[in-house]
């Protein structure tokens, strides 16, 4: 268990840096839409070391996927749970949802629907490309 530990670390250090450029992107974005938008110094920290996290969190995460004594099944239910924690806490703590249970039970219904397509997409593109493979060998 160590090893995996180590290993959702390095990920997480590897990729996090995405996390502050992605809500770089996202204001710059709703700055171009909305007159009159500005942020103040608080509002700039919370998102970059919020999604600093975000990005550690979801890129750490991955390495769920690679434990094999843990079923498919096990392994995308702890994915899920700890990547929409992550996602959930990162969105009220930057007020991009409000903290309102009908907010929050749409933004599950959605985040489950999209990983759950994201999901299936790569395990079919996974199993069609291990049968390939067997065939060759």
């Amino acid at each position: 268990m160590k090893k995996y530990l180590k290993e959702f670390v390095l990920r997480g250090l590897v990729f996090s840096g995405f996390g502050p450029i992605i809500a770089g992107i996202i204001y710059f974005s709703i700055s171009l839409s909305v007159d009159g938008f500005s942020l103040n110094g608080k509002q700039v920290f919370v998102a970059i070391v919020s999604t600093y996290l975000l990005a550690f969190v979801q890129a750490g995460a991955s390495i769920f996927n690679q434990i094999e004594r843990w079923s498919i099944g096990k392994s995308a239910l702890i994915h899920f749970s700890v990547i929409y924690v992550a996602y959930v806490l990162c969105y009220i703590i930057n007020s991009w949802i409000p903290f309102d249970w009908t907010v929050i039970l749409i933004f599950t219904a959605i985040f489950a629907l999209v990983y759950f397509v994201i999901w299936l997409t790569v395990y079919l593109i996974v199993r069609k490309t291990s049968r390939e493979f067997n065939k060759l060998i």
